[in-house]
């Protein structure tokens, strides 16, 4: 049963175990193929077709949501998916108090509402209700996203070059590690 956070009139940050993704497998799927083909980079490159965009979720999300390590926290405007970060802790004993979040997006025809900025809320809330003093994430350097975090509070640990390849291109972009404490 998802927990749902009323925001706007229209706009609710919710969280989804794998039957809530399975059944708006298609919402999520075309929103990760609209926010790739927008050049957002957060895995994939182009061509994709949608089939990748589904087997993404089906594959490799709705199995980590069933194992119990991972939260996932959607966007829904009038009951539309239009962003989406997950919270992954599913980390080593000697991490028990991190957590990663990861593919933070949201969808390019709903951006700046606000709706990442809610969701990294409702994320680092959540990994402070589980304990967790520290999140981790990494983001393309220079993106617009780089300048959410920060504004969040996290902090930049480095740059790693040339770490993954742009979506639209042959380019090689770096990555910045950033990280943010959070209390209990």
């Amino acid at each position: 049963m998802p927990s749902t956070t009323r925001t706007t009139p229209d706009l609710d940050i919710v969280t989804l175990d794998a039957d809530g993704v399975t059944a708006r497998l298609d919402q999520f799927a075309d929103m990760l193929h609209a926010c790739v083909h927008d050049g957002a980079s957060i895995g994939f490159i182009e061509p994709f077709p949608m089939h990748e965009a589904e087997a993404f979720w089906r594959d490799k999300t709705i199995p980590a949501l069933k194992s119990g390590k991972r939260v996932l926290f959607a966007a829904l405007d009038q009951d539309r998916v239009v962003g989406t970060v997950q919270l992954d802790y599913d980390t080593m004993p000697n991490q028990a108090h991190r957590g990663d979040i990861s593919k933070l997006m949201v969808r390019p025809d709903c951006r700046r509402r606000g709706i990442a900025r809610l969701l990294m809320q409702a994320a680092e809330n959540r990994a402070r209700e589980l304990g967790r003093t520290l999140l981790t994430l990494d983001t393309r350097t220079g993106d617009s996203a780089e300048i959410l975090y920060t504004s969040l509070g996290f902090e930049t640990t480095g740059v790693i070059p040339d770490f993954a390849r742009d979506p639209d291109s042959e380019k090689l972009s770096g990555t910045t590690v950033m990280y943010k404490r959070i209390n209990r």
